[in-house]
């Protein structure tokens, strides 16, 4: 099929995806309210238009954490990527070298840390949950020192993985034992090009850096009971000085959505912050993160470098974040689907679908540079008043 963009990517990920693997790239928690509303937020956003401005040379750099990079976006963390096609998440990392943006490795990436890295050629960031172990998670942190990551992403909004019915319906966590192996096998049948080039070739695949805590365990119904045993719910923010203890780089919390909580993490000492609601996938009916964004870019803008994911499916939703103070956005199902779709290739051709698309966004709102836009680039907008 022919690609022009992100739809069309996810269209051709559902095509090629067992079912059960499409439904948790896709789905959301509960009744999908955040999910949707983190798209339709966001499309509501009104851009102005401006006329006869030079806007004959467009640049899309900037500098985030240090590292100057091609364009203001990264490819966020998104657990089991790599089952999405053969040792995914190594074809994704090099797309992402390749276009000058970051790549961000999940803690329960498909792949593991040393493969990822020996895939790369300059340092990648690296997602991490707080698992209860914490001489696991101490090894862990050692891992990507040593594998030179530059940057450190904690998610703070999982300290219990949100219900997904979606996941439930399609045999991903639904149905345990033997009958779920059973389940996902007749769906993964009925994708002969997936199952040959990733469930039989791609393998050893979906136990990624949690193979060490596994015990020998090899099935998505075990990886799936191990989050839920060792993820740590009584997280709080002293924590932060364990993390802080083993990790001396940039880190950057993922998953505030309140101004509150941002104005906590800048006076802990945090580097960076990400307005998240985990794609929709943890607690249904909050803020997009169309609405939580500007009054926390405004409460801790000037203490820290604020980022921004959720619903973001073209180059024009990126540059609808960064009007609404966003410094960079990162990117996640776009990136997983392009994966799907087409491999390294894919990533590769999302990633200059969206470039391009910023070209033309900027160029219409009168803007060459990203340190250019900003709330003069919207129509009208109000932070107390958008959509909801």
């Amino acid at each position: 099929m022919i690609i022009a963009n992100i739809a069309d990517f996810r269209e051709a990920a559902r095509r090629r995806l067992p079912r059960f693997l499409f439904e948790y790239i896709d789905g959301g928690s509960y009744n999908e309210t955040t999910l949707r509303r983190n798209v339709d937020d966001l499309a509501g956003i009104a851009l102005r238009q401006r006329v006869l401005r030079d806007v004959s040379q467009i640049d899309l750099s900037t500098e985030l954490f240090g590292a100057k990079q091609a364009m203001p976006v990264a490819l966020a963390p998104i657990g089991l990527a790599g089952l999405n096609a053969r040792r995914g998440e190594t074809q994704a990392v090099r797309a992402a070298e390749k276009a000058g943006v970051p790549f961000t490795l999940s803690t329960v990436s498909a792949c593991p840390l040393s493969e990822v890295a020996a895939a790369a050629s300059q340092p990648f960031w690296f997602q991490l949950y707080m698992i209860r172990d914490r001489g696991y998670l101490r090894e862990l942190l050692a891992q990507a020192v040593a594998a030179q990551c530059s940057a450190l992403v904690f998610t703070v909004d999982m300290p219990v993985p949100g219900s997904r019915y979606r996941d439930v319906r399609s045999g991903v966590t639904g149905a345990p034992g033997l009958k779920g192996d059973i389940w996902r096998t007749a769906q993964a049948l009925l994708r002969p090009g997936w199952a040959w080039d990733v469930g039989l070739w791609g393998r050893p695949h979906h136990l990624g850096n949690i193979a060490p805590a596994m015990n020998g365990q090899t099935g998505l119904n075990d990886f799936f009971a191990w989050m839920r045993d060792n993820f740590d719910s009584a997280i709080t923010w002293r924590d932060l000085d364990f993390i802080r203890s083993e990790w001396r780089g940039p880190l950057i919390l993922k998953g505030i959505l309140d101004p509150e909580d941002a104005k906590e993490a800048a006076a802990l000492g945090a580097d960076g912050l990400i307005v998240s609601n985990h794609g929709g996938r943890q607690l249904d009916g909050v803020l997009s993160t169309t609405r939580a964004l500007p009054p926390i870019a405004d409460a801790v803008g000037d203490r820290l470098t604020v980022l921004a994911d959720g619903g973001v499916r073209s180059g024009l939703d990126v540059v609808r974040m960064l009007a609404l103070g966003a410094k960079g956005v990162l990117l996640g199902r776009a990136w997983a689907f392009a994966l799907a779709a087409g491999g390294e290739a894919g990533v590769s051709k999302m990633l200059r679908l969206i470039e391009a698309e910023m070209r033309v966004a900027m160029a219409l709102t009168g803007v060459t540079r990203i340190d250019q836009i900003g709330r003069d680039n919207l129509a009208g907008f109000n932070p107390a008043s958008a959509p909801s």
